[in-house]
């Protein structure tokens, strides 16, 4: 399965704008950094991949709105929040959006200009800081996180900045798929550093993953923690 996954990456949009950016050099020499590559995939006119859009976006989109008018959810907090496509899908009452590349929160801003209930902030200790939500969501990133210390920081701030609820959209295995992907299982790292969290849902994706349809399907599931009531 996952030998499938690798040798269809490249047949992705994923892996079409990644061989634009790497050109002949060898992913080793070129790949930078977890930063580094979503700045120059957005400043490459790079989208937030497949994920993000058609029936994924629209799966997505409606188990998040659901989840949100069900629990009276006053307020979202997205680590990761790209190109803003998946984001035109959803229906959140207080809205703040986090991404490590600047391109990536100029697109939003400019998408989202009109909208005063979205707001878009690079990821850095001063914009974090007492930063706090019913909910917060990490949608197709962890796998993307290819640095541990960077992984560890991701997790942390994550999990510290919900009030009420994380959402988690991904795989949840450990193996290295390719250059930008590296899976996870992120549930061991809950379950050992956040001992105050409980997994509560965990929803099987109606599209799971299928090498013929690298676009239209997904590695990931949702997962749905709740913060334990002293």
């Amino acid at each position: 399965m996952l030998k499938q996954i690798k040798r269809t990456v490249a047949k992705t949009s994923f892996g079409k704008l990644l061989k634009k950016i790497l050109g002949k050099k060898s992913a080793q020499d070129t790949f930078e950094g977890s930063k580094e590559y979503w700045e120059n995939r957005y400043g490459e006119s790079g989208n937030s991949g497949s994920g993000s859009y058609a029936n994924l976006a629209r799966y997505k989109a409606d188990f998040l709105n659901k989840f949100v008018d069900e629990h009276e959810i006053d307020s979202v907090i997205e680590f990761g929040c790209g190109d803003g496509h998946q984001l035109s899908l959803a229906n959140y009452p207080l809205y703040y959006g986090f991404d490590v590349s600047q391109k990536a929160l100029d697109i939003c801003t400019t998408m989202f200009e009109a909208d005063m209930s979205k707001h878009f902030l690079l990821v850095n200790e001063e914009n974090l800081k007492n930063r706090k939500a019913d909910l917060t969501m990490s949608l197709d990133v962890i796998y993307h996180l290819i640095e541990n210390n960077v992984y560890e920081e991701y997790m942390s701030s994550l999990f510290d900045s919900s009030e009420r609820f994380v959402i988690v959209y991904s795989s949840n295995y450990d193996e290295r798929i390719a250059i930008h992907v590296l899976s996870r299982k992120f549930t061991t790292w809950v379950t050992k550093n956040k001992k105050d969290w409980k997994l509560i849902v965990h929803e099987k994706n109606p599209y799971p993953y299928t090498p013929s349809d690298p676009d239209h399907t997904s590695i990931s599931d949702f997962y749905v923690f709740e913060k334990k009531r002293q």
